[in-house]
């Protein structure tokens, strides 16, 4: 389900930069320029997201000398995964984190944070490694680039879309008409991308839950980390871009005041709830 999801969402957010495409530049001619333009933007999303996400979140090369505890469960799970290994990243902060980016499992890396290393059973830090290279397996990282361009493509085409679109004489009628969607556009295209971006971002954290506790087994050890995880996050504040915080197996930045969303406040959240995930994990234990 979380696959047809992300599916579907990506197709909504690829008509909707179509739609935009249409209106700024007439007929199909709109339509494959918005193609090329979301094209382009996704290849260099693919090509060097990896390299951004780990500069943006301060992450360094680790050598197995100085994390051989962690190299080892990269080893073991990657194997179990049928899958390369990533290279292996370290991210000099007390709050307990991780995430991995790549945009194809020939091309990953896997960070985690100084912090996470403190406080995890080796069980949970094997969950969360679990929960990570599932990010890579499922192209994860390639899904939410391609979702964050189009979404970026959707802001673009929808300013243009105000200042060109339509008819150019705005002294008649179809002119006006031409003005009203092209305001339109501009509030609601951009809103519609995060919207749909964000469910993307959710619904891949769900996915990587479950295959995770699947390669290791143990669903309550990732439940148990993430529990960690989501306590000691909201009281220690880590130094990171906020562009990459979706990476992350949970908010980074929550300890800088993000409070827990509710209601309608759950459409522009990067994660699912901590409670939630915990929830989903436990039931799968049950199920075993």
């Amino acid at each position: 389900m979380n696959n047809l999801k992300t599916v579907a969402l990506l197709s909504l957010m690829s008509a909707l930069v179509w739609m935009l495409g249409w209106l700024l530049f007439g007929g199909s001619q709109g339509l494959y320029i918005g193609l090329v333009f979301a094209l382009v933007l996704n290849v260099g999303a693919y090509f060097f997201s990896a390299k951004l996400a780990l500069a943006m979140s301060r992450a360094r090369p680790a050598t197995e000398q100085e994390l051989p505890k962690v190299y080892g469960m990269v080893r073991r799970l990657a194997a179990v995964a049928n899958m390369p290994e990533p290279s292996i990243h370290l991210i000099e902060s007390d709050q307990p984190n991780a995430f991995a980016t790549g945009r194809n499992p020939k091309n990953a890396a896997v960070a985690v944070t100084t912090g996470i290393l403190k406080i995890m059973r080796d069980d949970e830090l094997e969950g969360v490694i679990a929960h990570e290279l599932s990010h890579v397996r499922n192209r994860d990282i390639l899904i939410s680039s391609i979702a964050a361009m189009l979404a970026a493509a959707l802001s673009i085409f929808a300013r243009l879309a105000f200042w060109f679109g339509g008819s150019r004489n705005r002294n008649n009628s179809a002119g006006m008409v031409g003005m009203v969607v092209g305001l339109a556009a501009l509030i609601l295209a951009p809103l519609a991308g995060m919207v749909i971006r964000m469910a993307i971002s959710r619904a891949r954290e769900y996915q990587a839950d479950a295959s995770g506790a699947e390669m290791t087994g143990q669903p309550l050890s990732l439940a148990r980390a993430l529990q960690k995880i989501g306590t000691a996050s909201g009281r220690i504040p880590m130094d990171v871009n906020p562009a990459v915080s979706q990476l992350f197996i949970a908010d980074p930045l929550k300890a800088f005041g993000r409070r827990r969303p509710v209601g309608a406040g759950r459409l522009f959240s990067t994660h699912p709830p901590i409670e939630e995930r915990i929830s989903r994990l436990e039931n799968m234990y049950y199920r075993i």
